[in-house]
């Protein structure tokens, strides 16, 4: 039989070593302390009907804590979760997906150089690297009217390519 004093000697020397392994297991600090507790609720009674070695008492807790946690997770899969839908908001769960980001690059980065070299440039210059209608005037020896009808034009043009671009890769999609 073992006795309150044993009991708070195993508590303290294991405690620590079991919190953190079973803190690994479920990453939530709640959920490991609850754990702890009912690991070592379970653990007790086993330790006072049998003689158990000092050295084994983590490798035991250890275990003990590992069906407690399979006990809770077979119990939760047999629940289920229940989710609310209407409170769900799309923008904040949804992952980026960065192959359709890279794959939206690419086709502008073809559209850019589908057009004439001073479309591509005012582009370049006004969108791409933030320039002023001033500064770009200056850069590229232009009043700056024409300027905004030069980035007009380009903006209209790589639209069509990309309209074009989309509408040939839906038809072959549908095939």
């Amino acid at each position: 039989m073992i006795d309150e004093k044993t009991i708070e000697e195993i508590c303290s020397s294991t405690w620590e070593p079991l919190y953190r392994f079973i803190y690994y297991k479920v990453q939530n600090r709640e959920e490991a302390e609850d754990i702890t507790q009912e690991t070592y609720v379970k653990a007790i009674s086993y330790f006072q009907k049998n003689n158990i070695k000092i050295e084994a008492y983590i490798a035991y807790l250890k275990v003990v804590s590992l069906n407690v946690l399979r006990d809770r997770w077979r119990k939760s899969k047999l629940k289920g979760n229940v989710v609310d839908i209407d409170a769900i908001n799309p923008a904040e769960i949804s992952v980026e997906d960065s192959t359709e980001k890279s794959a939206q690059k690419d086709m502008l980065q073809n559209a850019l150089s589908s057009v004439k070299e001073e479309y591509r440039t005012v582009v370049e210059l006004r969108i791409l690297k933030g320039y002023s209608v001033a500064e770009t005037s200056k850069i590229m020896n232009k009043k700056e009217g024409a300027i905004r009808v030069l980035q007009h034009r380009a903006l209209k043009e790589i639209a069509e390519i990309l309209k074009k671009n989309d509408s040939s890769r839906e038809g072959s999609s549908n095939e």
